[in-house]
C-alpha cells in the first residue's frame, strides 16, 4: 500500500484518528495520536518528531530527538478502537543523520534479514509462532516499601488457590488450555479475538481458548521475521483490548500462576530461497543439513538468546523441571519435551521446520526473531551439529543428565551473552552499544530491582523464624 493509498482508504473507512505505532526497545508497543485531517503524503517522507529520552534504554535527555517514519505497507484501521482510527507502524530514524536509529527493534529485525540476504545461506527466515496469554477477571498486585502482594482469579471468578506446592512436583497439564470446560458464553472471547485478528489483516491457522483457565493461544500463517515480528505486537494489542472491552485482564507473563502452565512462545522457523524451502532432506526428521546445522547453531547459542527470548525474571519461573517447559537443549522428532522439536506431522517440504520451544511471550518478537535467525546463521555456516537427538521424555529419564540446560535465571542469561554475544553483531544487526546497554539495563531494572525486594512467600517461611 503506497502513502496515496493509505489516505484514500483513511476516506473510504472515515478514519477520524491516526495512530502511530513504534514498540521500544524493551518490546513495549508506545503510540501518538493526531486527528486524520493532518494525515498527508509528506508524513511519510519527513515523519514526525519524538523525545526518545523517555522510553527505557533509549536516549539521554540532552540529546533525546528521534524521528518517526510511518511506513505505509503496515496501514491497518483497528476494529477495537471506539472511533475509526487507523494504525501505521513506524521505524524510527536519527533526526541529525538521518540514519536508522540503532536501537529501533524494527530496524534491527530489518538488518536481520539484510544480514541473511547477504549470505549464502538463504533468501527468507519465515517465522510462524504459537503464542500464548492467559486471561484472569481479577488481576490485583502492589508493590513497594511496606506491601507486595497479587491476587488472581479466573474468567469463572474463581480465585486460584495460593498454598505453596513445589515447582519441582508440579502437576504438568498436557492439555496445555486445550479443553471443551468453556462456560456458556465465555467462548466468545476466542471469537471476538479471531475476528479482531483478521479485521487487522492477520492470517490465522489456529487457536484456542479455555474458559475454565482463562489459557489461550492463536498460531499463524509463516510470514517473514520482520512481518511476523509486527504481527505478534498487534496479536498481543489485540488480547489485551478485547479482555478489556470484557472487564477481563489479559496478560503474557511467562508464570503468572504457580504450578499451572505457564504462556509460551513456540517459535516456528525454516529458511527459504527462491520460494524453496531449505530445511527439507533426508537427514533426521527428514530435515536437510541446513535445517540441522540451523538447529545446532540456536542449541549452541539458545543460553545467549535465552536475554532476549526469555527476557524477564519470572520466565525462569516457566523454564523449571517438572511445569512442562523445554529446558535441555536437545532435539527431537515430534518431541515437546526438548528445545527444539521437529514437527513429524507432515512430510511435505514446505513443511519442514523447527520449532523452538523456550521462548516466552514477554520478549520483543523483533529482537527475539532477529537474534534465533542469527544463531541459525551462525550455525549453518559453521556446520553446527545439534548432537544426538532425542526420542526420550527428558521430562522424566535420567538420559536428560547428558544434555546442557538453559539458563536458571535471567542473570545466568546475562552473562551468557555478555560471554557469546559475537554471532549477533555481524553485519551491523546488533551493536555492541544495544548489547552492553540490555545487559546493564536489565541487571539494573529486573535482577538487582526483584533481589532487593522482600518477597511475599518470604514471610511464609521466615516471618516466624
Amino acid at each position: 500500500m503506497t502513502p496515496r493509498e493509505v489516505i484514500a482508504l483513511s476516506r473510504e473507512k472515515e478514519i477520524q484518528t491516526v495512530n502511530l505505532r513504534f514498540a521500544d526497545l524493551f518490546g513495549t508497543w508506545q503510540q501518538i495520536s493526531f486527528p486524520v485531517a493532518h494525515l498527508e503524503e509528506t508524513l511519510f517522507e519527513d515523519g514526525t518528531g519524538i523525545d526518545g529520552s523517555q522510553y527505557q534504554g533509549w536516549c539521554s535527555i540532552e540529546n533525546g530527538d528521534l524521528l518517526l517514519l510511518p511506513e505505509s505497507e503496515t496501514a491497518f484501521v483497528d476494529p477495537l478502537c471506539s472511533v475509526p482510527t487507523l494504525a501505521l507502524i513506524c521505524r524510527v530514524n536519527d533526526p541529525v543523520t538521518g540514519e536508522p536509529y540503532p536501537r529501533d527493534p524494527r530496524h534491527i529485525a530489518r538488518q536481520a534479514e539484510n544480514f541473511l540476504r547477504s549470505t549464502a545461506v538463504a533468501e527468507v527466515a519465515n517465522f510462524g509462532p504459537l503464542t500464548e496469554f492467559r486471561v484472569f477477571s481479577e488481576a490485583q498486585f502492589a508493590q513497594d516499601s511496606a506491601e507486595g502482594y497479587y491476587h488472581l482469579a479466573s474468567p469463572n471468578g474463581t480465585r486460584h488457590e495460593s498454598s505453596y506446592q513445589n515447582p519441582l512436583h508440579a502437576h504438568h497439564d498436557d492439555t496445555n488450555g486445550h479443553t471443551d470446560g468453556a462456560l456458556p458464553g465465555e467462548v466468545d472471547i476466542s471469537t471476538e479475538v479471531l475476528l479482531a485478528l483478521q479485521g487487522c489483516g492477520l492470517e490465522v491457522t489456529s487457536q484456542h481458548y479455555s474458559a475454565v483457565t482463562g489459557h489461550g493461544a492463536a498460531q499463524f500463517v509463516p510470514q517473514s521475521l520482520l512481518l511476523m515480528a509486527d504481527w505478534t505486537m498487534i496479536y498481543k494489542h489485540v488480547v489485551r483490548q478485547v479482555a478489556r472491552r470484557r472487564g477481563l485482564k489479559a496478560t503474557f507473563m511467562p508464570q503468572p500462576v504457580l504450578g499451572q502452565p505457564g504462556n509460551a512462545m513456540n517459535v516456528h522457523f525454516s529458511l527459504w530461497r527462491d520460494e524453496h524451502p531449505l530445511f527439507a532432506g533426508n537427514g533426521y526428521g527428514g530435515l536437510s543439513e541446513t535445517g540441522l546445522h540451523a538447529i545446532g547453531g540456536i542449541l549452541r547459542h539458545a543460553p545467549a538468546l535465552a536475554a532476549f527470548t526469555n527476557p524477564t525474571t519470572n520466565s525462569y519461573k516457566r523454564l523449571v523441571p517438572g511445569t512442562g517447559a523445554p529446558i535441555h537443549l536437545a532435539c527431537g522428532l515430534g518431541n515437546r519435551s526438548v528445545a527444539c522439536r521437529i514437527p513429524a506431522y507432515s512430510a511435505n517440504p514446505a513443511a519442514k521446520r523447527v520449532e523452538y520451544r523456550t521462548p516466552d511471550a514477554s520478549c520483543n518478537p523483533y529482537l527475539a526473531f532477529a537474534a534465533i535467525t542469527m544463531a541459525a546463521i551462525d550455525g549453518v555456516e559453521n556446520k553446527i551439529s545439534p548432537g544426538t537427538p532425542s526420542d526420550r521424555n527428558l521430562f522424566a529419564t535420567h538420559e536428560r543428565a547428558s544434555y546442557r540446560r538453559m539458563p536458571e535465571s535471567l542473570a545466568e542469561a546475562l552473562q551468557a551473552l555478555e560471554a557469546d554475544g559475537d554471532f549477533l553483531v555481524r553485519g551491523d544487526v546488533f551493536s555492541a552499544e544495544l548489547i552492553e546497554t540490555w545487559i546493564a539495563t536489565k541487571r539494573q531494572q529486573d535482577v538487582a530491582a526483584l533481589r532487593l525486594r522482600p518477597h511475599p512467600f518470604e514471610f511464609c517461611l521466615y516471618f516466624d523464624a
